[in-house]
């Protein structure tokens, strides 16, 4: 369509629009505002400090061989976009940590709860 403005650059113009989607990690991560010398502002998302989860709010998980961590967000939370909220009940650094050894157990959030504050 003539005249339509991608997705980003119309939350950009509404004053205290957030650019994540409600199922986002990000949602509720605070959006800083960078201003270069030159005048030009950039917006970025702050980095997220994650809680502890309480062990009353997981389940342990025993990867099987061929897992995914989408796979598993699909099977216990509905949504394959949710894998985020798994590598976050885990410490890991890389998502892919979480499932290239089968026979390990990781920590699934509780499917209903959410995700953690920021």
């Amino acid at each position: 369509m003539a005249g339509t403005e991608p997705y980003e650059n119309a939350l950009g113009a509404i004053p205290g629009a957030h650019p994540y989607p409600r199922t986002s990690r990000y949602h509720d991560a605070e959006i800083g505002v960078h201003r270069q010398a030159d005048g030009t502002e950039v917006r970025y998302t702050k980095r997220r400090l994650l809680p502890p989860l309480d062990q009353q709010e997981t389940q342990d998980h025993t990867v099987g061989a061929g897992e995914r961590p989408d796979v598993l967000a699909q099977h216990y939370f509905g949504d394959p976009a949710q894998w985020w909220r798994i590598a976050d009940a885990n410490p890991v650094l890389d998502p892919r940590e979480l499932t290239d050894e089968a026979g390990r157990t990781i920590e699934l959030p509780e499917a209903g709860g959410g995700h953690r504050g920021v």
